[in-house]
């Protein structure tokens, strides 16, 4: 009987109590796991305007051709490492949490980029990326954190494009700096003088920059960032503590949230709404909108004898306790696949394009023979390929935040999904075409592939992202499952590069510049096919009660209550 009086309506009123009853929006939790997000991709991106040209330095081929192999395998080496550690992260989240591991990973980033600086051959420099790689397994274990926070559908397209948003911020200051600090005793003589420090390491100065943006992310970290685990989250964090002492010292306001106490009781709607609109508290670590009293979601977790899934992880002294089987549905496996395809071919198309960017014209002509047989390239240096990359940052940046929230409202994660892994090969197949423009125009072309490429991009990531959250049959199995999805695009995305500059070399030898980008078409075509035979989760009965996880959270309040 209870659950009818909250069933969905189509009256006003129940419109209205539904709207009402939602959860705040967690925005300043995920503004502090935004902070820790933005350091990887300035220290991922901030290499590839001046990979080219590292490896140059290192002298390891004579041939030009194969430079772009060699830069492959560099961008490969994390992603391989990361492959392999992937799975094992996500793991170790579902047991000891969300936050020692997201900490974690951001301290390998920091000594990877430090190794990469000093590197003097193209051996350490493989070695420190692949460091990088084991020690970071952050891309699953944010996903799963954002899914913990944000339990509301109606909050989803909002909250699904805040990271893709910081690591637009990233791309922007990656490259920028990347490009302007890299060799600086060429770019700025008057400033570092030809046998200093800086001569001996050209690629030192901007690795610096990125271990300092990522410490600063490890401390925000540690002290504003809350567990979302929900076995986890009402354990004592020292951490949150002196984040919290910090604040009151700075500006002489003691703790406002709520304490984290697991036997706090709902007695009245009213009374678990918080005192300030959440827009409104006052300034703290711990935030009002993530405590028991007044989120439902927390309560809901803090009484797991409640839950009658008979996939809760609660139920076993495993979190891993649910069966292969169980745990890894066909919509899961579908959108792990998809979200592996797409990672194979975008990362291909960002390791491709500076390379693109950076080619030379062939010193022997090669006599072109439409439409296939053509070789050439833009011959831009390193500072312009980072204005380039930074530019296309900034665009990104604006449709995250302006477009992309009301495509997936307008449209649904499903459609908006759909219809751009059916359109992306098209992206592929024109782009080796720019350099058969006339001299005038190339730069007008490139503007416009950018555009295609970074309008595809930031959409379809959030809506994968929201499809495979809905498509999970328990909450608690989301770090196990994001941490084999990441473990999946990582092993794509190793192979993308390498594999593409494999493909890259051998076209420009043969007069095929194209080969590599052709390939590229045909993995997206498959990533099509795969797209396609995605369910709708919100017609999934398996994935209603992880769909409706909010209405589940107001029945148990109201149970409480009674």
């Amino acid at each position: 009987m209870r659950r009818n009086s909250f069933a969905r309506t189509s009256s006003p009123s129940s419109s209205e109590d539904h709207t009402s009853s939602l959860p705040p929006f967690p925005s300043r939790q995920l503004l502090v796991l935004a902070i820790c997000r933005i350091c990887e991709p300035i220290a991922f991106m901030g290499i590839f305007p001046y990979v080219y040209f590292m490896i140059e330095d290192f002298h390891v081929t004579d041939d030009a051709n194969r430079i772009s192999f060699y830069a492959g395998l560099v961008t490969s080496a994390f992603t391989f490492a990361e492959f392999s550690t992937g799975i094992l992260w996500g793991r170790l989240s579902d047991k000891i949490g969300r936050k020692p591991v997201l900490l974690t990973g951001l301290a390998g980033t920091a000594l990877s980029v430090l190794v990469f600086g000093f590197a003097p051959n193209l051996t350490v420099a493989l070695l420190a990326r692949a460091i990088g790689g084991l020690l970071n397994g952050n891309q699953g274990v944010l996903q799963s954190t954002v899914a913990e926070l944000v339990t509301a559908k109606e909050h989803q397209p909002r909250a699904y494009t805040i990271m893709p948003v910081v690591w637009c911020l990233g791309s922007i200051i990656g490259p920028m700096i990347g490009g302007a600090l890299a060799r600086p005793c060429i770019s700025y003589p008057q400033l570092f003088s030809p046998g200093t420090i800086w001569d001996r390491y050209p690629y030192l100065l901007p690795n610096l920059f990125s271990a300092f943006i990522v410490l600063v992310g490890v401390i925000n970290g540690f002290l504003f960032l809350e567990e979302t685990h929900v076995q986890k989250k009402m354990q004592r964090d020292p951490g949150l503590e002196l984040g919290d002492w910090i604040l009151s010292k700075l500006t002489g306001i003691r703790k406002c949230a709520e304490p984290r106490d697991e036997k706090s009781k709902f007695s009245d709607r009213d009374e678990i709404r918080p005192l300030l609109d959440h827009d409104e508290q006052l300034p703290t670590y711990q935030t009002n909108e993530n405590t028991p009293v007044n989120s439902p979601r927390l309560r809901s977790a803090s009484v797991t004898t409640i839950a009658k899934d008979p996939l809760d992880l609660t139920q076993s002294k495993d979190n891993l306790g649910m069966g292969i089987s169980q745990t890894f549905t066909r919509p899961v496996v579908l959108n792990i696949i998809s979200f592996g395809i797409l990672a194979f071919h975008t990362m291909t198309f960002d390791q491709l394009l500076p390379v693109f960017l950076a080619t030379a014209p062939p010193k022997d002509e090669v006599e072109p023979s439409l439409p296939f047989k053509f070789v050439d390239g833009f011959n831009l240096d390193s500072k312009t390929v980072g204005i380039i990359l930074s530019i296309q940052g900034v665009y990104q940046l604006l449709l995250n935040t302006v477009v992309v929230p009301k495509v997936l409202r307008r449209f649904g994660a499903l459609r908006s999904f759909r219809f751009i892994v059916v359109a992306y090969f098209l992206l592929y197949l024109v782009t080796p075409y720019l350099v058969l423009l006339p001299s005038a125009y190339r730069m007008v072309g490139l503007a416009v592939v950018l555009v295609w490429k970074c309008t595809f991009a930031t959409v379809v990531y959030p809506s994968n992202a929201i499809l495979t959250a809905d498509s999970a049959p328990s909450r608690l199995a989301l770090g196990t499952i994001n941490g084999v999805a990441a473990s999946t695009a990582s092993l794509c995305r190793a192979f993308g590069p390498t594999i593409s500059g494999i493909l890259y070399s051998v076209g420009l030898q043969s007069g095929y510049s194209g080969l590599a980008w052709w390939f590229t078409a045909v993995v997206a075509i498959g990533g099509a096919v795969a797209g396609l035979m995605i369910p709708d989760p919100s017609r999934s009965p398996a994935c209603s009660d992880n769909v409706n996880a909010h209405d589940r959270d107001l029945e148990i309040a109201e149970q409480d209550r009674a």
